[in-house]
């Protein structure tokens, strides 16, 4: 493979789609034509430059030394698979979106300002928030980490609320208040971190948590930080909210790349497979295994009775992203493991990414379905869900390669659970694909067609899935152990352990099917999209309303108290007044007051004096 310098394609990959947002900012600024296309060609290729660095740059270490305290960017083989699936999937959700907004152009070029309006805060949080993606992806320094993760996070608000509907901004303002809890967390542990051992990178970050006296307290908050965007179960809260009402291909990259900057924060951050690593830390791991497992199944239960498929896929993601969570805990609670295991969850991360992203754009298409054939767009879009479940394709190899690696570590119990948790992926993806089938009527009802580059760029992302076994191997070879050696297909005779959550999920798909059709309508309505983000809601408002009115409780207190002391103030200064006046008399009266009190001082003596014992004596002494 051509490997080409490094520098040149960092700072493209980066700065190209920072300049394609900036030129739809100033081209809707400055010279603002409706003949212009605002999702034009050149603002689709935002990410090649990133997909050619995950290619065909060389592996190393980019140092930028006038980069606040220091920075430093690289390029290794987890980073390369990661950036590769990534930019592939912005690159078709970019191109799927040109289509799907085709309608808000055609209003913008017939002289609709809001139409144009709209499509600029589309294309401009769109870059904003890829670069903000990548630049995650590539830092090493925990400054450039940590901006690229804020700037992705806050962008990525503009796309929820972009239909800026009712829905829209009650998932906007889950997304924003998770967004800003999380990133308080992820601050908190990065500076706690990053100041007790006085780390610039992160990998200096990891070999200070792994032995410094509180670094469990800084793993516990970088877990839940970045647990946070990973969807872990209790602050998955904005998933089934943001993704059903954000446009399609913003859900794509959401759930597709975006999700997985939680766990690219805890591969960064937490001491995976550090053998020095503190023993408190197995107390974490055990945490995170324990949520991963509940939010593999919680969410699986809560997915079922949704009644969009994209909130279906959001509830999927989030029982994936459990499944995730539980092998990263292995990294804590058996570090021996977690060589060959981690690049099986980078390739689990992949694959997830692709075969969602996939599946979040075909929603779209069966809505506005193409004139194909109905067998041959039903088989496309079972294909990701498919691969999703394990049954094909990379899902079958990450499969295959965790239950090896897991049962290499004795994690016998883990591998069972984990194989459990596929069956409900099963029943999400025949869940999914049942609301698709029953919104084809509405569809068929408007009978709007998807625009040429839907099923085009929606057919790539499906092919991108199947052939990730194929590719990834080779872009990660040295974090496979050398290329084309790391990844390896399961033998016919291990088939039956992998395919039978597939069959079990499919009997419990059918059985469901049939026994919640006439209770699904209700649990949906008791158990919404969102589930504990409802009652937390309303406690909050509960909350306000206390406070409100013990507010107007303390102002009437404080109106109560202000105002006495102003009658005390009025009766004071009526009180000077009335002294005032008094020694005004006094002056006038002083030289009258003065001689009677003279007068009374005399007689009190004389008076006195005569009362006086020795008074007799005085008189006779003289008198003789």
């Amino acid at each position: 493979m051509i490997e080409l310098p490094l520098a040149p394609l960092l700072y493209t990959a980066l700065l190209w789609p920072l300049l394609l947002g900036l030129r739809a900012l100033l081209r809707s600024l400055i010279a603002p034509s409706p003949a212009r296309v605002t999702l034009d060609w050149l603002w689709i290729s935002a990410p090649l430059p990133a997909l050619a660095l995950a290619v065909l740059g060389a592996d190393g270490s980019l140092p930028l030394q006038t980069w606040l305290l220091g920075g430093r960017w690289e390029l290794d083989g987890q980073r390369r698979l990661l950036l590769a699936f990534t930019a592939l999937l912005w690159g078709l959700a970019g191109w799927y979106a040109r289509g799907y907004l085709a309608a808000e152009q055609a209003q913008a070029a017939a002289g609709d300002t809001d139409s144009r309006s709209r499509l600029v805060r589309f294309a401009l949080p769109w870059q904003l928030t890829l670069c903000g993606n990548l630049l995650l992806l590539v830092a090493e320094d925990i400054a450039s980490f940590y901006l690229g993760f804020a700037l992705m996070t806050f962008a990525a608000y503009a796309l929820v609320i972009h239909c800026n509907t009712a829905k829209a901004r009650v998932g906007g303002l889950a997304y924003l208040a998770m967004a800003v809890l999380g990133e308080a967390m992820i601050l908190a542990g990065l500076l706690w971190g990053a100041g007790s051992a006085s780390a610039l990178t992160l990998s200096q970050l990891r070999a200070a948590l792994a032995t410094a006296d509180a670094g469990l307290w800084m793993g516990l908050l970088l877990w839940l930080g970045f647990g946070v965007k990973a969807g872990v179960i209790g602050l998955h809260l904005w998933l089934p909210l943001a993704h059903p009402v954000a446009p399609t291909p913003a859900s794509a990259v959401l759930s597709g790349a975006m999700i997985k900057a939680g766990l690219v924060g805890w591969l960064s951050t937490l001491p995976l497979g550090m053998a020095v690593v503190d023993a408190s830390f197995h107390a974490l791991g055990q945490v995170m295994l324990s949520a991963g497992l509940a939010g593999a199944f919680a969410a699986a239960l809560l997915g079922i009775v949704q009644r969009h498929p994209k909130a279906v896929l959001a509830y999927s993601s989030v029982s994936q992203m459990g499944m995730l969570t539980a092998l990263v805990a292995v990294g804590l609670l058996r570090p021996e493991s977690w060589p060959a295991l981690s690049a099986l969850v980078i390739l689990f991360a992949a694959h997830h990414g692709l075969s969602k992203g996939a599946l979040f754009l075909g929603v779209g298409i069966s809505r506005h379905p193409p004139p194909w054939p109905g067998w041959l767009l039903w088989t496309l879009l079972a294909l990701p869900g498919l691969s999703l479940a394990g049954a094909l394709g990379s899902g079958l190899l990450t499969k295959w390669g965790t239950k090896t690696v897991l049962d290499a570590a004795g994690e016998h119990t883990l591998v069972i659970w984990l194989s459990l948790a596929a069956v409900g992926t099963t029943v999400l993806m025949v869940r999914t694909l049942w609301c698709q089938w029953q919104q084809r009527a509405r569809a068929s009802a408007d009978g709007q067609r998807a625009l040429a580059p839907m099923p085009l760029a929606w057919l790539l992302s499906i092919l991108a899935t199947l052939s990730l076994p194929f590719w990834a191997d080779r872009l990660a070879g040295d974090l496979t152990g050398g290329r084309g050696g790391g990844f390896a297909w399961p033998p016919l005779a291990a088939l039956p352990d992998l395919f039978w959550p597939l069959g079990l999920g499919l009997l419990l798909a059918l059985t469901l099917g049939w026994s919640l059709r006439r209770v699904a309508p209700w649990l949906s309505h008791w158990l919404p999209a969102g589930d504990l983000w409802w009652p937390v809601a309303k406690g909050c408002r509960w909350l306000w309303r206390i406070s409100r009115s013990a507010l107007r409780g303390l102002s009437a207190l404080q109106a109560a108290w202000v105002a006495w002391w102003l009658a005390r103030e009025r009766d004071g200064l009526t009180g000077l007044e009335v002294l005032t006046r008094a020694e005004g008399w006094l002056r006038r009266q002083l030289a009258i007051l003065l001689l009677a009190v003279a007068v009374g001082l005399a007689a009190v003596l004389l008076f006195s004096a005569q009362s006086t014992p020795l008074w007799p004596q005085y008189l006779s002494r003289h008198a003789s």
